[in-house]
C-alpha cells in the first residue's frame, strides 16, 4: 500500500493532490504515488476547477473552505494543498477508504 505524503508544521498541514477534472462525481479515489486523487466534476477552466477541490476537501474533511489553500500548482493537475486544523489520522484515513 503507498503511504500517503503528509506534512505537519503545528495544526497545518500540507498534502499532494493529483486532481481529475470533469470526472463524473466529487470523490476520493485514493492515493498514487504519495498524492491523494481528488476527481472532481468542474473543468480546468478560469479556476472553477480549483475552487471545487477546494470545497470538496473541505467538506470532505470537516474544515471551512477558508481553512483549505491551494499553496502550489494553480494550472497543474498535481498540487499542494494547505490544510488548516485537519486532523492527519482521519485524512488518511479517509484516503483509504476507511471512513
Amino acid at each position: 500500500m503507498v503511504e500517503l505524503d503528509l506534512h505537519r508544521d503545528g495544526d497545518v498541514l500540507s498534502v499532494r493532490i493529483r486532481v481529475v477534472p470533469r470526472a463524473r462525481k466529487a470523490e476520493l479515489a485514493g492515493i498514487e504515488a504519495g498524492a491523494l486523487v481528488v476527481r472532481i466534476p468542474a473543468p480546468p477552466v478560469e479556476g472553477k476547477a480549483n475552487e471545487a477541490v477546494r470545497e470538496f476537501l473541505a467538506k470532505a474533511f470537516r474544515l471551512r473552505k477558508s481553512q483549505v489553500e491551494i499553496k502550489t500548482g494553480e494550472k497543474s493537475r498535481h498540487k499542494i494543498v494547505v490544510l488548516r486544523g485537519a486532523e492527519p489520522d482521519r485524512i488518511r484515513a479517509l484516503a483509504q477508504g476507511k471512513e
